[in-house]
């Protein structure tokens, strides 16, 4: 496998404005994931940048960066659209989705959800266990139901799977296959995957497998003012 990691990132964040350029002791948040994909050592890392100020900030943490069009629908859009234009020749095969909303994320959990793409995936993530209740009840966490072998089933915000076990808490990044990438943002949202409001479903709804590995941390995106404090107490550390 070829891979490249690409992180995309926009300003227009609902919750937290200006998010990628978020201070976390002296660096913006972009400038943390860009760091995080370079020692995971999974390819080169390239920015899809929505904004000049954005891709300023990039470049300066040394990514390769890529405006895109900040009216693009989804992060999986911008990260293909960033793709083709970095890489026009297909010479990489593989493409890591890294939020750039998760400066906790560590760059091991990088390199496993790159090696679970293994055994025919189209798509590989991660899963975190959690038998917390809260947990298991807040529909903004969403939720994975894999087989014993890692295939997920499906994702949803409801407590799921039901009965006595911990549930696994989805990681949001995700390692395609060029070709799935390319048939995913091809394709229109799906009807689950509007219902639910998770694009992973649409996925599923194709027919592409996705296979996710388990770890042990739960490295929670960064969606709010009191998100951001709390990456910052982990990174103080």
């Amino acid at each position: 496998m070829n891979s490249v990691v690409v992180i995309p990132a926009r300003l227009a964040s609902t919750r937290l404005p200006n998010k990628p350029l978020a201070d976390i002791h002296g660096r913006p948040m972009i400038a943390w994931m860009v760091e995080i994909a370079r020692a995971a050592n999974a390819g080169p890392v390239l920015v899809a940048a929505a904004e000049e100020e954005v891709a300023e900030a990039a470049l300066k943490a040394g990514a390769n960066v890529t405006l895109t069009d900040p009216d693009l629908p989804s992060g999986s859009d911008r990260v293909y659209a960033a793709l083709q234009a970095f890489d026009p020749g297909g010479r990489f095969d593989v493409v890591v989705n890294l939020q750039g909303d998760m400066p906790t994320m560590r760059a091991a959990d990088v390199a496993r959800a790159v090696a679970a793409l293994r055994d025919g995936a189209d798509i590989a993530t991660l899963v975190s266990p959690s038998s917390d209740d809260e947990e298991r009840n807040n529909p903004n966490l969403v939720k994975a139901i894999r087989a014993a072998d890692g295939r997920c089933l499906y994702f949803t915000r409801s407590p799921a799977p039901h009965g006595e076990g911990p549930i696994e808490r989805h990681v949001g990044i995700y390692v395609y296959t060029r070709d799935a990438l390319a048939r995913f943002v091809a394709a229109p949202p799906s009807p689950l995957e509007l219902r639910e409001k998770l694009e992973q479903l649409r996925a599923l709804e194709m027919g592409m497998m996705i296979r996710a590995d388990a770890i042990e941390d739960f490295p929670k995106g960064v969606d709010s003012p009191p998100d951001l404090e709390a990456a910052r107490k982990v990174l103080q550390r």
